[in-house]
């Protein structure tokens, strides 16, 4: 009976839980589903991460590459992220160039790491005018199950602190660049925003972290990134309904203190295979 009718009134079925507060999956209102990461997945890139948030599964390889600064910033260098949702993780996606909402996460990535100060690129520069570092950020979803963006806050934010840089200098009677791969050293993280999503139910009550279905259900969905000083960093609301001044300060709230659990996630795995090793 339960299975016919939450395919039959799948928004009904959802409010016979939300009145009740709690969710189809068993979780509060406000519970993140379990999520878990590993470091250094992938052997071929200079970092990488793989986090799990429910059934939503997210990879991120970073892969460093020599090239001449910006004309219009001698003294920097570059990330670019991209973010991939191949027909393998939902069949919502289709194959081919990607779609609107591949390229919406990419270019809110891209906001996140500039309005966060997450990284310094003018770190990622080796001479000015000459020669910096690009890197290039591929976050790639395994499994679609609703709340993307914050999975790829987590990777990226965690393969940004696995990765490992070759030194490199130039050599002053060739001008050419040597690259000594023996010597390796991490990036400089200045900063670590933490993103925690919400979605809107019938214009008033809120669920963070929804799977895909509650996403397709709500009225309205919202992104807050914090960093570890409380800092707000980001705020991401893809139209939908508004919401009062009060509940998005209870958004804000929540995302802090989720920002506190992530941050030490990170730092045990982090840790954990530097041990390891």
């Amino acid at each position: 009976m339960a299975a016919g009718f939450k395919t039959a009134e799948p928004l009904e079925y959802h409010r016979s839980f939300l009145k009740e507060n709690c969710r189809p999956d068993g979780r509060e209102l406000g519970e993140f589903r379990a999520t878990t990461l590993n470091i250094s997945s992938i052997s071929t890139a200079d970092g990488s991460a793989l986090v799990k948030i429910g059934n939503t599964t997210v990879i991120c390889g970073i892969k460093a590459e020599l090239t001449a600064p910006p004309s219009d910033a001698p003294n920097k260098g570059y990330i670019v992220p991209n973010v991939d949702l191949p027909p393998l993780c939902s069949s919502k996606f289709r194959p081919g160039p990607p779609g609107e909402q591949a390229q919406a996460a990419s270019q809110f990535i891209a906001d996140v790491i500039e309005s966060s100060d997450l990284i310094n690129i003018e770190d990622l520069c080796i001479e000015k005018s000459k020669l910096c570092w690009v890197l290039y950020c591929d976050i790639m979803c395994l499994d679609y199950d609703g709340n993307l963006l914050d999975a790829c806050i987590i990777v990226l934010l965690a393969a940004l602190k696995n990765a490992q840089l070759p030194e490199v200098t130039i050599n002053k009677e060739t001008d050419l660049a040597e690259v000594d791969i023996e010597k390796k050293r991490p990036l400089k993280i200045n900063r670590h925003p933490v993103g925690s999503s919400f979605a809107v139910f019938d214009d008033s009550i809120i669920i963070v972290d929804p799977t895909a279905e509650e996403e397709s259900l709500s009225t309205a969905l919202l992104t807050v990134v914090t960093d570890e000083e409380d800092r707000l960093c980001a705020v991401h609301k893809p139209g939908g309904t508004s919401l009062s001044g009060e509940k998005l300060q209870h958004c804000i709230n929540r995302a802090i203190t989720r920002n506190k659990e992530i941050s030490k996630l990170v730092g045990k795995v982090i840790e954990s295979t530097k041990t390891a090793k």
